[in-house]
């Protein structure tokens, strides 16, 4: 399992209408192979920055499955009008050192 990172930083003031349009493209997601889950947390500190964790089967279900397929299309069609900045994303791999 691969868990991506989305730090994603919305025009101040349009917070409430990402969140209601979020909760649409969140299904455009879903729908991709590979997807397992995800949450989206906002900052306390800056309300306008959010935090995107997806969980993902694998590393290419996210980067050549979902990216280049038209569903990613579609969730930046719905998503990208609200970046203040474009997102900063990371994946991440379990590790085993963890307790």
């Amino acid at each position: 399992m691969i868990l991506e990172f989305a730090q994603l930083t919305i025009r101040p003031g349009s917070e409430a209408q990402f969140e209601t349009v979020f909760r649409e493209a969140i299904k455009v997601l879903r729908s991709s192979k590979g997807y397992l889950s995800h949450e989206l947390r906002r900052s306390i500190e800056t309300p306008n920055r959010y935090a995107l964790m997806v969980q993902w089967q694998t590393l290419e279900d996210h980067t050549v499955g979902f990216r280049g397929a038209p569903a990613f299309t579609q969730w930046r069609a719905l998503v990208g009008p609200f970046f203040d900045s474009p997102p900063v994303v990371e994946h991440f791999a379990p590790s085993w050192g963890a307790v």
